[in-house]
């Protein structure tokens, strides 16, 4: 118990103090951003990798497949889809060499899409980086048997992402996510074995489960698994994390080659956290039927439960330390890129285009503590991490994701089709979700089943929908952009460097 206690306290202090001596290496805006872009192959696969598993997926991903099996792995699947597709823009990302998302957008379309984006960005990453706080207090809970609550476990985690975050941004994360990788991949390979070994093998496991556990759909149908599987796949290729560490990446080589390790990563640690949670549902069935360990959603907690009850106490440490990996590296992504969008895409971009390196730097750690506020009064609106996770992911996916997909895929889009796209898809999924809460039905009945397109499951299907027709038709309407504006987001280096030259010049012959 002590050991457990003690590796939940001292693991985030060490952390930060990594951040406190990285933090000396921060000279530039720059710097805090995407880490001088010099960050190798390594580094950026742990980093990828460590951001995209957070509490989404070892609190809301897990307590699925506790509830409902292999069927969960359809929510990851998305992802992995997404991952295969981002391969082949990973290097042109790269040589973009931009800061943010907003400023892809920008370049592609204008400002006005450079606005609406940094708003979608704000919303969804801020509730992303919330339930990690809830996730770091349920943790500090179980641990402590009650001992600190899940509110107080819920400020303490908060403040330790916000301290790591706002000391030295980009440098520190990736700094230590090749060792919270490790604490990751170390603790669920000792706890899935050890748990099956104890629960007496896998056909003894497997009599313990209910057979839909066990089944491609489990109790579910096609349009169920479209709702949860198209919220991640539209998030993974719209996420602004990502995208600011293909911009990280020390030369676009290196931006693709980290994305094949990503693959690899993600597939194999989701589908292990996976099987984790089912092997959790024969061993503990009764988490199924009640509705709180430390506050909500019993089944979120089953890693967490198996590492304080499951494991001997070396790995229940190892474990948690994992999960306090997850928290700690995905809030601390989560709130870099938002501050990097309201500090660059807003202050300097509208407000102030000449602020110096250190008034940037100190503005940027700003947001970070008011972003990390405003995570806190979120966490009031939602009663699973699942829940928040598809409405984010939603959010994302709808608004930027087809604008994104499209600035690099569809030569046609025009300035006007791209930010209708982005305003579209924000307006829907936010526009369905406050509809709803003052009592508008979004309830369909198709084949014989009823779907509530206003819930986290199926809000991106209508949202999507929106998006994608205005995008297409308002594109088409709308005059085509000039072959300069769309020409580095196609072609290699050299040949957009000559097409822009050709568009300036150009441009000065008809002044």
């Amino acid at each position: 118990m002590n050991l457990l206690i003690a590796v939940v306290l001292v693991y985030p202090l060490v952390l930060i103090a990594v951040s406190l001596w990285r933090s000396r290496r921060v000279k530039s805006h720059e710097d805090f951003m995407v880490a001088g872009r010099k960050v190798p192959v390594v580094l950026l696969v742990g980093t990828l990798v460590c951001t995209w598993i957070g509490s989404g997926s070892l609190f809301g991903g897990s307590g699925l497949a506790f509830r409902s099996g292999i069927s969960m792995l359809w929510f990851s699947s998305g992802a992995w889809i997404g991952l295969v597709v981002a391969y082949f823009i990973a290097g042109r990302v790269r040589r973009i060499a931009q800061y943010t998302v907003p400023d892809l957008l920008e370049q592609r379309y204008n400002a006005a899409a450079r606005l609406l984006g940094t708003l979608a960005i704000i919303l969804a990453y801020v509730t992303i980086a919330s339930y990690q706080f809830r996730g770091g207090g349920w943790i500090l809970s179980i641990v402590t048997d009650g001992n600190i609550t899940p509110t107080q476990g819920m400020y303490i985690t908060a403040a330790a992402i916000v301290i790591f975050t706002a000391l030295a941004g980009m440098v520190s994360i990736v700094t230590v996510d090749i060792f919270n990788g490790a604490f990751i991949i170390l603790g669920i390979f000792i706890a899935l074995p050890y748990m099956v070994f104890k629960l007496g093998g896998i056909g003894q496991v497997v009599q313990s489960l209910p057979a839909t556990h066990l089944t491609p759909l489990g109790e579910h149908n096609f349009l169920w698994v479209v709702g949860i599987a198209l919220p991640t796949f539209l998030l993974l290729l719209g996420e602004s994390g990502m995208y600011q560490k293909f911009f990280s990446a020390k030369d676009e080589r290196a931006a693709r080659k980290a994305v094949m390790g990503m693959v690899l990563g993600v597939v194999v640690i989701e589908t292990t956290l996976a099987l984790l949670a089912i092997v959790g549902r024969a061993a503990y069935p009764d988490l199924m039927e009640q509705t709180s360990v430390v506050g909500r959603a019993a089944s979120e907690t089953v890693i967490l439960f198996i590492a304080r009850h499951g494991l001997p106490v070396l790995g229940g440490a190892i474990l948690l330390a994992a999960a306090i990996a997850i928290v700690l590296s995905t809030g601390n992504t989560f709130l870099l890129v938002p501050s990097t969008n309201a500090s660059r895409d807003v202050y300097q971009r509208f407000i102030r285009p000449r602020a110096t390196e250190r008034q940037m730097v100190s503005l940027q750690r700003v947001f970070v503590v008011l972003f990390g506020g405003l995570g806190l009064l979120i966490l009031t609106q939602f009663e699973t991490v699942l829940a928040m996770a598809l409405y984010a992911y939603s959010l994302v996916g709808a608004s930027l994701t087809p604008a994104l997909l499209a600035a690099f895929l569809w030569k046609r889009v025009t300035p006007q089709g791209g930010v209708a796209c982005i305003a579209g898809g924000l307006g829907s999924i936010v526009g369905i979700a406050l509809l709803n809460r003052l009592g508008l039905d979004f309830t369909l009945a198709l084949g014989g089943t009823e779907f509530d397109f206003a819930s986290s499951d199926y809000i991106v299907i209508p949202g999507v929908i929106v998006s994608i027709g205005l995008l297409l038709v308002v594109s088409l309407l709308t005059k085509p952009s000039p072959q300069e504006k769309w020409a580095p987001f196609f072609t290699d280096s050299t040949e957009a460097t000559t097409i822009q030259n050709e568009g300036i010049e150009l441009a000065g012959g008809e002044d």
